[in-house]
């Protein structure tokens, strides 16, 4: 049982606890931390954990999501988890069990539950059968209702150091400096580290969120021009997804089991992974402007690749100020504000002052 997180990046401390929990699981799970550091992929290693203990076929089966006893409980298209999939979740967790003497439902965008929803699911959360498991996924318990959120056991993920990523991709057989290049771009976040690594395209990417603060101007379209590069930006890191979902696409439809669902849910990935690699980019701007505060205040900067001319253009009030602006452009992205509309507004703001 030893190897079930097996290639898992970072959180050795969760998944040390989440082995032991392994043969006398809670029943219900709630997995919170920030988007893309692996609370779905722990999550699923933990499922086929408690299904299949050291069975690798059917270990197997539950991280392609092939197993009758895990069921996965996704947004209706690309919206929310509706009151009528609850519904239906209750209903199943009143049979018994296919294969075991367990079944699990992970709800890996948990969040994406409409309070209807989360009301039904309440009960079953209270008074549970003794054969189901739950293990709901989100970005913060607040996403969820208190009432439903205070029924689990929560496990608290944290973004993953950049040394830790960069050696479990060196372990993958990535090279030292693209493992490099990708655990300093992807913010902490193991899954978009992974993607990142196969492309050749990453250096790139950081160099150009690096060059925004030397081509900013008063000139309110130079702001949209520069939202429309850094956007673009990411598109070529965001092939390595598309390719991987391809694949999976195809072994599906070779076992029959493609479905509409995971089209949608790979459309939800894609989403999730551009906003991820959107917040990565002000992330390295922040950094930026957090650096040409330091290095004119005498303290160490995280960037030393940055020229030190570079890092004095601005005083460092107003450096900490634009790194302010940006952090608050980050909170707008991630609440799902247009990224193109979101970045022109906040090149305009600073490239003015």
């Amino acid at each position: 049982m030893g190897d079930l997180f097996a290639g898992v990046i970072g959180h050795q401390n969760l998944t040390d606890v989440l082995l032991r929990d392994v043969a006398n699981p809670a029943h219900a799970y709630l997995f919170v931390g920030p988007m893309g550091v692996g609370k779905a992929a722990v999550a699923r290693r933990f499922a086929a954990g408690i299904l299949c203990g050291s069975d690798e076929a059917c270990r197997s089966r539950v991280l392609r999501g092939l197993h009758p006893d895990v069921a996965l409980v996704e947004p209706d298209g690309r919206s929310a988890i509706t009151v009528e999939q609850a519904r239906n979740t209750i209903a199943m967790a009143n049979l018994a069990p296919v294969e075991g003497d367990r079944k699990l439902f992970i709800l890996e965008e948990g969040g994406a539950m409409n309070d209807e929803a989360a009301n039904a699911l309440l009960k079953t959360l209270e008074e549970p059968t003794a054969s189901t498991i739950f293990i709901v996924v989100a970005e913060s318990e607040d996403d969820l209702p208190e009432t439903v959120a205070s029924r689990c056991r929560t496990v608290v993920f944290g973004r993953v150091p950049e040394e830790d990523i960069a050696t479990g991709l060196i372990a993958r057989g990535v090279d030292s400096e693209r493992a490099a290049q990708a655990s300093r771009i992807s913010g902490g976040r193991p899954g978009l580290a992974i993607s990142l690594a196969t492309r050749a395209d990453v250096a790139a990417f950081r160099n150009i969120w690096l060059s925004v603060p030397l081509r900013l101007s008063e000139h309110p379209g130079e702001g949209y021009r520069l939202a429309d590069e850094v956007t673009a930006a990411a598109d070529p890191l965001l092939a390595a997804l598309k390719d991987r979902q391809a694949e999976e696409a195809d072994s599906l439809e070779k076992e029959g089991a493609l479905s509409k669902a995971v089209e949608q849910r790979q459309a939800r990935e894609l989403k999730r992974a551009s906003i991820a690699l959107h917040v990565s980019g002000l992330e390295i701007l922040a950094g930026f402007y957090r650096d040409a505060a330091a290095a004119q205040l005498g303290a160490p900067v995280r960037n030393p690749d940055i020229p030190a001319p570079a890092l004095t253009r601005l005083t460092p009030r107003r450096a900490v100020k634009n790194a302010d602006r940006v952090l608050e452009t980050i909170d707008s992205i991630e609440a799902n504000q247009r990224p193109q509309l979101a970045l022109a507004a906040l090149f305009s703001d600073i490239g003015g002052a």
